[in-house]
């Protein structure tokens, strides 16, 4: 069994994917017996954060046959997309964010009275249905292809709107964060695998942080040529007075709190999902060789 040397567990997610790089302070376990607060729930319902966990199952079911066809091809089937099933689970990835946000706000719950004072508003509310919306419609790949086109498009012309959202993205720190957050996500994937049984040969821990190291060129390009496609589907629809307050929000202390904490949240969940995988296709790989 060998796994290709550019096998890539976790693509991007823009706004939720953060976490120290590989192998510097990786974030710890997740204890699901906190308690959540009242002000986090609050949070999480205004933010929509189970419209956002809806997304990331859609994507984890198609990134399973992806996976299957990669590393098993053919032996897989209704069993493991179950399995892939359970491991998307709603109600887990739920609660898994909310203690691992609440975390995050641990010394920042000051600034949610003004992040629920943005985003409780048309508009706040308006710009979480579109970067939803992008999200879905980017799992189809003529969608992707006329979004490439149009950034495409904007570049060539230096539009004056492709330099707005090349500011958000640099505000938010979206490219590195992202592929922050996909290497550590592809480590606990190999650890999963590791804990599986699933390389032909033993691997240690400091084998895994190189080979994860090696991909990140592709990670960040990768990264790079899904950002501007998201953004211009999701923000595409704002008037510049709209996108310009959005912005504001984002160059906040409040906004970039929140942004370090849903990148921080979101780490935890991709970690410990793509270390169930890892165990999980392991169990299938090892099952594939008896």
């Amino acid at each position: 069994m060998r796994i290709a040397s550019r096998f890539i567990c976790c693509v991007a997610a823009v706004c939720c994917f953060v976490g120290a790089p590989v192998g510097q302070g990786r974030a710890g376990p997740l204890h699901l017996a906190q308690q959540a607060t009242p002000s986090m729930t609050g949070l999480m319902d205004v933010l929509q954060v189970d419209a956002v966990l809806q997304v990331m199952r859609l994507e984890g079911l198609r990134y399973g046959r992806d996976m299957e066809a990669d590393l098993f091809p053919g032996k897989g089937g209704a069993a493991w997309q179950e399995v892939v099933g359970l491991v998307y689970d709603i109600a887990t990835m739920r609660k898994r964010f909310e203690t691992a946000l609440a975390a995050e706000f641990v010394a920042g719950e000051d600034a949610i009275p003004a992040i629920t004072a943005f985003f409780d508003t048309n508009l706040g509310q308006r710009i979480l249905t579109l970067e939803v919306e992008a999200r879905t419609a980017l799992m189809d790949e003529a969608v992707e292809d006329a979004a490439v086109a149009k950034v495409d498009e904007m570049m060539a012309e230096a539009a004056p709107q492709f330099g707005v959202l090349q500011q958000f993205a640099d505000v938010n720190d979206l490219i590195d964060m992202n592929v922050s957050g996909a290497m550590n996500s592809n480590f606990s994937f190999f650890m999963g695998l590791a804990e599986g049984g699933g390389f032909a040969q033993e691997m240690s821990e400091e084998e895994m942080l190189m080979e994860v190291w090696a991909q990140e060129p592709d990670i960040r390009a990768q990264t790079e040529r899904w950002i501007y496609p998201y953004l211009v589907l999701a923000y595409g629809p704002l008037s510049e007075a709209e996108m310009a307050q959005y912005l504001a929000f984002s160059q906040s202390p409040a906004g970039r709190k929140l942004n370090l904490a849903l990148f921080g949240a979101f780490d935890q969940v991709f970690a410990s999902i793509s270390q169930d995988l890892g165990r999980a296709a392991a169990s299938r790989m090892i099952g594939e060789d008896i």
